[in-house]
């Protein structure tokens, strides 16, 4: 049987698994980073997952390896272009590279949020789309660009950092992620963030609690003005919103069109469709594997 090994790499946790011809997930498994413990840390974490992998899958064809990682990525190259200080010394690291000179398997190398993106477009909410925008709302906000089936890298890598964009004197995502609207609530209420986490936000909000309501509201907002700019530059068919409080469908989804309406024009609004992310924790995974599946066909 032909396997793949597929590997998303974050700031909290590497998930990591064994995927089929298929794209369906044999084997999955998380691990926490580390990634205080740099770069190396990384690489060696990630050769040893291929290594436990090829040694319990002798009797199988291993096709190779699918990376998903955060920070810029030289996708020709496989390496490490730019990173945040979360992860010290981790430009540079060349995951192809070493994944070639080990084990000699083939190894393609891609942002995390592409990833998530690219799950969503192979599999998932934009299925079928032909032009397509996934955001990650989380710890901040990440973007994914794809037309007719391409993510869109820019000049080096670096298109669709979105959470960097400027809205009302600030980042975007220092206005509109989830990590924004806890610390607004925890503010409000006058005690200490640690008690409050997304869910616990919406579950308030569920039960009348006017300060989660209104933080959930402004974010909201927030997210509705930078969908409709960044709306007005791609022109997507389609708008899929992913991370963790984006389990809140049903709370959100609503609220936020009506914000995106707001601020986006009536021919550009009435032709995007809002969705909402499918694979959750396993974009990354699954988003790796499409990426390598395919750009192994284009050799």
């Amino acid at each position: 049987m032909k396997k793949y090994i597929s590997i998303d790499i974050g700031g909290t946790a590497i998930k990591y698994g064994l995927i089929d011809d298929k794209a369906n997930i044999l084997e999955n498994y998380e691990i926490e980073t580390n990634a205080q413990k740099g770069g190396d840390h990384i690489l060696n974490e990630v050769i040893k997952i291929v290594e436990n992998f090829v040694k319990k899958n002798q009797n199988d064809q291993i096709m190779g390896v699918c990376i998903s990682t955060a920070g810029v990525v030289d996708t020709k190259n496989g390496s490490i272009y730019h990173a945040s200080d979360l992860i010290p010394n981790y430009i540079g690291i060349n995951f192809k590279k070493a994944i070639k000179e080990k084990f000699d398997l083939s190894c393609q190398v891609e942002n995390d949020v592409n990833c998530a993106g690219y799950a969503e477009y192979k599999s998932g909410a934009s299925k079928d789309s032909s032009v397509c925008l996934t955001l990650t709302i989380g710890t901040g906000i990440g973007g994914c660009g794809i037309i007719d089936g391409k993510i869109i890298h820019g000049a080096n890598g670096s298109a669709f950092e979105v959470g960097y964009i400027n809205i009302r004197n600030d980042k975007f995502e220092n206005l509109g992620s989830a990590k924004t609207l806890v610390e607004k609530v925890a503010k409000e209420k006058n005690e200490d963030i640690s008690s409050w986490n997304g869910k616990k936000v919406f579950e308030n909000a569920k039960k009348g609690d006017e300060i989660c309501i209104k933080a959930i509201d402004e974010m909201c907002d927030v997210l509705g003005l930078g969908i409709a700019n960044l709306s007005y530059m791609l022109n997507p068919d389609t708008v899929v919103l992913g991370g963790g409080i984006m389990a809140q469908e049903k709370y959100l989804k609503k609220r936020i069109e009506e914000k995106i309406s707001l601020y986006l024009e009536k021919r550009f609004f009435d032709n995007m469709t809002l969705k909402f992310a499918k694979h959750q924790n396993q974009a990354g995974i699954l988003g790796a594997y499409y990426n390598f599946r395919d750009l192994e066909e284009e050799k």
